[in-house]
């Protein structure tokens, strides 16, 4: 099976449509797919439902899906730092489904292994559980969340082989590989790709057969939120 790709536009050929679901790895701006989200970008495709863990920044990552209002809904637990993502919100223009950020973590990883649902103790007596099924098991009182699967995952990996096996790199690998599990296809964008046989199995986190279509991309890792200290003539901060 051919998985390595030219370049992001080919990779997402013929699976993009209105109104899909679509996963995308990462944690603020730490491990977002940014090749195929800007493909998916120049490709129009809109009333997009996306699951991720924030909805990045304005003007990058997922921020420009929202610019453009390609995004009907996201399926989040962190949204706080994209004005865009505000306003659209407040105006009405833009749903939203809120999670815990490990009822997120859980609800992926279960869609990905099969599981359509499961209880959970967070969120009882908020307004998370509105409308959710409740259970006491133990004298404990339970809701029940449902397991999330995509039409298309889009993941950032660090490496990858020929195959389509993965390694992640520290704290870019958050949601990336519960998502390459949860996706109908999912599409990797990775720094490096090496031959079949060349990486350590013992260090692969997500196996090939949960891959199907591969990149190599070009990354800007840009920092969320810089912090500068002003120093004076001294040396001293100021």
């Amino acid at each position: 099976m051919r998985k390595i790709y030219e370049n992001a536009t080919a990779a997402l050929d013929g699976l993009l449509f209105d109104g899909m679901t679509m996963m995308a790895g990462g944690f603020g701006l730490c491990g977002i797919p940014e090749n195929l989200i800007a493909a998916t970008h120049q490709a129009g495709v809109k009333d997009l439902t996306v699951i991720s863990n924030n909805c990045g920044v304005d003007g990058f990552g997922l921020g420009i899906l929202l610019d453009a209002k390609q995004i009907k809904k996201m399926i989040s637990s962190y949204v706080g730092e994209n004005k865009e993502f505000e306003r659209q919100y407040l105006d009405g223009e833009l749903e939203l489904e809120f999670n815990p950020q490990g009822t997120l973590a859980e609800r992926i990883r279960a869609g990905g292994a099969g599981i359509p649902g499961f209880y959970t103790k967070t969120g009882v007596g908020t307004v998370i559980a509105d409308g959710k099924e409740h259970k006491d098991f133990n004298g404990e009182t339970y809701i029940m969340e449902t397991g999330l699967v995509a039409d298309v995952s889009i993941v950032k990996a660090w490496k990858a082989d020929t195959e389509g096996n993965l390694i992640y790199r520290k704290t870019a690998r958050n949601f990336n590989p519960m998502m390459a599990t949860a996706g109908k296809v999912t599409i990797v964008e990775v720094e490096e790709i090496v031959e079949a046989g060349t990486l350590d199995p013992d260090h692969i986190h997500t196996p090939g057969i949960f891959v199907q279509r591969l990149i190599k991309g070009e990354h800007e890792k840009r920092i969320e939120q810089r912090t500068v200290t002003t120093r004076s003539d001294n040396g001293e901060a100021v």
